[in-house]
């Protein structure tokens, strides 16, 4: 799956990061937990959060993590975009919330893992 199949599946705006849509994407990890995500997330490729402050972008930089999808129609701000963006890492933004959001990509085949 793409990061454009995921723009597509979620109705996504695109933040940062447009350039990079046919990155390849094989797994996810959701929470508003960064703490959760730097414990559990094992090479995740897509990172779904509500959570919107430049501590997402450095967890996602740290973990190799090439995309975040902003649930709930958060946006992202200015300092965040441009971290992103010296960081080639995309930022999607949809308005589903954290739990369609997450059905939506499994049901596509996106798979999560276990801990």
């Amino acid at each position: 799956m793409t990061v454009k199949d995921i723009q597509t599946a979620l109705n996504a705006t695109v933040s940062s990061g447009s350039k990079l849509l046919d990155k390849e994407i094989t797994s996810a990890f959701a929470s508003d937990m960064m703490s959760e995500v730097l414990a559990f997330s094992k090479g995740q490729s897509v990172l779904i959060t509500g959570l919107c402050n430049p501590q997402v972008i450095r967890t996602a930089e740290m973990l190799d993590i090439s995309c975040i999808v902003l649930i709930r129609g958060k946006e992202a701000d200015e300092e965040m975009i441009r971290m992103a963006e010296t960081r080639d890492l995309i930022i999607l933004q949809t308005r589903y919330i954290m739990f369609s959001a997450c059905g939506i990509l499994y049901n596509l085949g996106l798979d999560g893992g276990t801990v």
